[in-house]
């Protein structure tokens, strides 16, 4: 009888949980959109500008933008086209898809400290060989 009762029990909490749970985490296109913008504008910033901040976006028209980024502001990007230079305004909320190519911090200086180590490695054997 209690495993009757209990199964009853979990049976309409599990249907009142999928009547109301939909529409309150249900977010509106409009929600959705600044969202994206928001996370394209975050990558964008994390990127940073330059010509070692290398960029591919795909546009809501289909259409795909690549280079570097020159310029950011607060609604929109400048892409430059590393071989031709021309150059391309993007809106973040035209963004659908954004790829960055850019060494964090922590790999330049993991890859700088690594060649430090060979070269001194190297002059030591070199030095080591002779003697």
């Amino acid at each position: 009888m209690f495993n009757r009762i209990l199964s009853f029990m979990l049976t309409g909490s599990m249907i009142l949980t999928m009547a109301t749970a939909p529409s309150v985490l249900a977010k509106s296109k409009a929600e959705k959109e600044a969202e994206r913008a928001e996370k394209v504008k975050a990558g964008v910033a994390r990127l940073g500008v330059g010509k070692e901040a290398r960029i591919a976006v795909k546009l809501r028209d289909k259409t795909r933008v690549s280079g570097y980024i020159s310029h950011a502001d607060e609604d929109s990007f400048v892409v430059t086209d590393i071989k031709t230079g021309a150059t391309t305004e993007v809106a973040y909320t035209d963004v659908t898809q954004a790829k960055g190519q850019n060494l964090s911090t922590g790999a330049t200086i993991a890859i700088a400290v690594g060649l430090a180590v060979f070269v001194t490695m190297l002059v030591i054997y070199l030095v080591t060989k002779d003697a």
